[in-house]
C-alpha cells in the first residue's frame, strides 16, 4: 500500500474514470440494474466525449464486420469468417441496448445519434477473386443474409457514383453491399446516454478533474484527484473502479499495481482524415466504402470514404492516413510512450519493435508523405476529386496493446482487452478498434468479471430486459438473429432486410 496523506474523502459505490462512450455505458448498465447505486465519473477535460468518443476522432462509426475486410483474413485459401461474426453479433449486443434506451425514453431520438448508411467493400484487379471468395463465405452464414456481390461497373457505379466517375473502363472492380449498415455518433451517443443519469440520485460527473493516483485500501480504492484549473485536490474512496480513459488508461492500471497489469504497454498510432463538406459531393455519396489495408498497415488505417453525420451535418472522411506519435491521447503528452515504460513491458516492448519491422517502416513512410501524396490515395477511391474540395483533420490518437508472449517475448495486439483484479474491484479497457461500436458488449464482460455476485443474484434478469440476446448465440440461432436485427432496426429506424 502507497503512502498518502490523511485528508478526509467521501465514499462512492463506483468512480469511473474517463467521460467517453465506455463509461458512459457502464454507468447507464449499473444504474439500471441497482438504481441505487452511488456512482461518480471523472473527466481530466471540460467536456465529454473529446478523445476517441469524439466522433472526429474515430473511426468506429459502425462497425459491424460488414465491409471492413482485415476481419476476414485467407489462410491457405480459406476466407476465415470468425472475427467477423464475433464483431458482427457484438454490435447487436450494442443495438439491443440502445433499442431499450430509445423505448424506454431515455433517449428520445435515434437520429440525434444513428443513421442508416450502406457499408461496401470495393476492390480493384487481383483482389476481386479474393472478394468473390469473402462473399461466398460470409453470404452463406445467416448473420450476412441480404449482402449483394457485383463485378458490374453499371450496377457499382448505382451504388458509388463518386467512386466509380472518371475511373479507367477498363478497371477490373468489384464491390460487396449491405443495406443494413449504420453510421454512429458516438460523440453524440455518449452525452446522450449522460444526459439520461446527470438527474438520477446518486449521479454526478466531474470535469477538469485529473486522477493522479489509485492506492488499494482493503476491499476498497482510494481515488487521487487534482482539479486541472484550480489545482485543488480531493479523494474519492469507492468499492469499484472502472478506468475508461481510453490511451490514458495504461499510466492509471500501472499506477494501481494489481499483479494483473504487469507486462502491459502501449503503441501508441496516430491519423489524419481528408474531410469534405461540400453539399455537391456529399449529397451523392452515401455509403461507407472500404479497400484492402496496405500490407504491413494497422487495422485502424484501412483506407475508407465514408459518409458522416455528425452534429446535424453531412461530410465525408477519407482516411485514415497513419501516424506516429508518443503521445497516448489527442491532448496527452509526448511523454505518454516514455513514462509507460517499466521494467515489466520493457522486454515486450523491445520484442515487438524486432518483430514489427515493416509497421515500423510503414508509419514512417505515412508520417514522409506529402499532401500531393495524400491526395493522390483519395483519388484512387474518387477520382474526379479535387483539393480545394477536400481540407486535413486530425483524427484521435490510438494505443495498440503489448502485451507478454511466452513465445515472441511479446506480442502487439490490435482490438481492444479488459483488464480487472482478481477480485473484481477493479477493471480496465486498453486497445482500440472495434470498441466504440461493441462497448455494450465490452461492458457485459466488466460486469461478469467484477459483479459475479450480484449478477447471481437478479442482475442476470434484467439484464435480459435490456439484452433480449444475452447468454444466447445471434451466430448459432437463426430465428433470434433475424427476431433481433428486426426489432431493434424498427426502433432505431435503420434499414432491415428487405
Amino acid at each position: 500500500m502507497k503512502l498518502h496523506a490523511d485528508r478526509p474523502a467521501r465514499h462512492v459505490d463506483a468512480v469511473l474514470i474517463g467521460a467517453g462512450i465506455m463509461s458512459a455505458t457502464l454507468a447507464v448498465f449499473l444504474k439500471e440494474l441497482q438504481p441505487n447505486m452511488t456512482i461518480e465519473i471523472f473527466e481530466k477535460l471540460e467536456l465529454a466525449a473529446e478523445e476517441s468518443s469524439n466522433a472526429w476522432n474515430n473511426a468506429g462509426t459502425g462497425h459491424a464486420a460488414l465491409c471492413e475486410l482485415n476481419y476476414t483474413p485467407e489462410k491457405d485459401g480459406v476466407i476465415q469468417i470468425g472475427k467477423a461474426l464475433e464483431v458482427n453479433t457484438e454490435f447487436d449486443v450494442s443495438r439491443q441496448f440502445w433499442a431499450y434506451l430509445v423505448a424506454s425514453g431515455a433517449i428520445k431520438d435515434p437520429k440525434s445519434f444513428i443513421h442508416p448508411v450502406p457499408h461496401i467493400s470495393f476492390v480493384r484487379g487481383d483482389d476481386v477473386s479474393f472478394l468473390k471468395r469473402r462473399f461466398d463465405a460470409l453470404s452463406s452464414h445467416h448473420c450476412y443474409q441480404g449482402m449483394k456481390f457485383s463485378n458490374d461497373s453499371r450496377e457499382i457505379e448505382e451504388w458509388i457514383p463518386l467512386v466509380m466517375e472518371g475511373r479507367n473502363p477498363n478497371d477490373v472492380v468489384a464491390a460487396t453491399r449491405m443495406e443494413t449498415g449504420t453510421d454512429v455518433d458516438y460523440g453524440s451517443l455518449t452525452r446522450l446516454l449522460l444526459s439520461s443519469l446527470i438527474e438520477k440520485d446518486g449521479f454526478s460527473i466531474h470535469y477538469s478533474q485529473r486522477v493522479n493516483d489509485l492506492d488499494r485500501e482493503g476491499n476498497e480504492w482510494r481515488v487521487k484527484l487534482r482539479h486541472e484549473e484550480t489545482g485543488e485536490r480531493q479523494d474519492v474512496i469507492a468499492k469499484f473502479v472502472f478506468i475508461g480513459a481510453g490511451g490514458g488508461s495504461l499510466h492509471l492500471l500501472h499506477k494501481s499495481t494489481i499483479p494483473e497489469a504487469r507486462g502491459y504497454a502501449g503503441f501508441p498510432v496516430g491519423g489524419l482524415w481528408l474531410r469534405c463538406d461540400n453539399p455537391a459531393h456529399t449529397s451523392r455519396h452515401h455509403a461507407k466504402v472500404y479497400g484492402k489495408a496496405a500490407i504491413g498497415s494497422p487495422p485502424m488505417s484501412v483506407p475508407h470514404l465514408d459518409t458522416r453525420y455528425i452534429d446535424g451535418d453531412v461530410s465525408l472522411l477519407f482516411g485514415p492516413y497513419a501516424g506516429f506519435s508518443t503521445k497516448f491521447l489527442k491532448h496527452g503528452s509526448y511523454l505518454d510512450l516514455f513514462t509507460s515504460i517499466d521494467p515489466d513491458n520493457l522486454l515486450p516492448l523491445l520484442a515487438v519493435g524486432r518483430d514489427n519491422v515493416a509497421l515500423t517502416e510503414y508509419l514512417i513512410g505515412q508520417v514522409l508523405e506529402s499532401d500531393e501524396e495524400r491526395f493522390m490515395a483519395l483519388r484512387e477511391y474518387f477520382p474526379n476529386a479535387r483539393p480545394r474540395d477536400w481540407r486535413l483533420a486530425v483524427a484521435g490518437q490510438r494505443v495498440q496493446i503489448v502485451k507478454q508472449d511466452p513465445t515472441h517475448g511479446g506480442i502487439l495486439q490490435f482490438g481492444t482487452e479488459v483488464v480487472n483484479a482478481s477480485d473484481g474491484s477493479l477493471a480496465s479497457l486498453l486497445g482500440a478498434s472495434p470498441g466504440a461500436s461493441t462497448a455494450a458488449w465490452i461492458m457485459l464482460d466488466v460486469l461478469e468479471r467484477c459483479f459475479k455476485k450480484e449478477m447471481n443474484n437478479g442482475w442476470l434478469n434484467r439484464i435480459t430486459n435490456i439484452i433480449p440476446s444475452f447468454g444466447k448465440s445471434l451466430a448459432d440461432d437463426p430465428q433470434l438473429c433475424r427476431k433481433v436485427r428486426s426489432e431493434t432496426a424498427a426502433v432505431l429506424g435503420v434499414n432491415d432486410i428487405n
